[in-house]
């Protein structure tokens, strides 16, 4: 079970290490949105290579609709609420965090991690080991989340040891998220994990349509698209590997 927690911590890592890079260098913003484009393409194929597959698989077209419309409404839902506090800026490096709420930003961004890490410690309950292709996704899109808002932050005026405080708390959080999802999901059914694996998933290509794509594309403009292609098919070649 403790694999489930040290998987967990690695892939919400990224935030702490991206928000690292983005105070310490001073990356263009084109990059920053190329990085987040291949990121969003690699999630996008951990959803529905590795998520939606699953649970098609073990648990049926039914319940693997029902979680998958009930993981991007329910996210849909958080988003709007978090945008209205100013938690839509939680990826943005321009600096126009200046005024919106710290506290949004942080909540925001757990949103998109916890359920990520919760599927991790699922993902080593349905296959006995850990799903690299996860890891790996989270990880890539994680980072450029941590980094693009890092620096939004920074010039917005928040401390550096508060920005680092905030995706340290992720860091651990994401551990904690994948532990519990691995303890409280043990004995759970085949198909109760299949809808929370769709569930999973809708609430991934709700998020990266809703924050990570237009970031990215803002930031690095027309080649985004074909990075974000390129991304997805590095997410199909790990998941037959």
């Amino acid at each position: 079970m403790w694999h489930a927690a040290l998987w967990g911590g690695i892939a919400g890592s990224a935030v702490f290490l991206g928000a690292l890079a983005g105070i310490l260098f001073q990356i263009k913003k084109r990059w920053i949105g190329i990085i987040m484009a291949f990121g969003t393409g690699v999630l996008m194929g951990a959803a529905t290579f590795e998520l939606l597959g699953d649970s098609l698989k073990e648990g049926g077209l039914g319940p693997t609709a029902l979680g998958f419309m009930g993981g991007a409404l329910l996210f849909t839902l958080f988003e709007y609420f978090i945008s209205r506090k100013g938690g839509n800026r939680r990826k943005r490096s321009n600096g126009h965090q200046m005024g919106s709420s710290g506290l949004a930003i942080f909540i925001g961004t757990l949103i998109d991690a916890i359920p990520e890490s919760v599927i991790i410690g699922v993902s080593l309950l349905k296959e006995g080991s850990v799903s690299f292709l996860l890891v790996i996704a989270i990880f890539i899109s994680n980072f450029p989340e941590g980094l693009s808002s890092s620096v939004g932050l920074k010039k917005g005026g928040y401390s550096t040891t508060r920005i680092l405080f905030m995706w340290f708390v992720v860091l651990v959080l994401s551990a904690l998220s994948s532990f519990m999802g691995y303890v409280f999901l043990e004995k759970t059914s085949d198909v109760v994990i299949s809808i929370i694996g769709a569930f999973a998933a809708g609430g991934v290509v709700s998020m990266v349509s809703s924050a990570m794509m237009p970031e990215a594309y803002d930031e690095g403009g027309a080649i985004v698209g074909f990075v974000t292609a390129l991304g997805l098919l590095s997410s199909l070649i790990l998941s037959h590997i």
